[in-house]
């Protein structure tokens, strides 16, 4: 857990709270977009994969 070393009266101070309305994208949709090319990369490696295990086990059965 963090802990903040608040000091003064900048924790008590009767301003107003601000409001962020919009935020810019930024960490989160990296993150997001990078597992999902991860994924992505990931299953056409497996798929790449099983065809050329596939054409190992069904390569001579075709010429012959």
């Amino acid at each position: 857990m963090s802990q903040h070393n608040i000091i003064g009266s900048e924790a008590f101070d009767r301003t107003p709270f601000v409001i962020i309305r919009q935020v810019r994208p930024g960490g989160m949709r990296r993150r997001r977009t990078r597992t999902a090319l991860a994924f992505v990369a990931g299953a056409a490696a497996t798929a790449a994969v099983g065809l050329i295990a596939a054409a190992a086990v069904l390569g001579p059965a075709l010429t012959a």
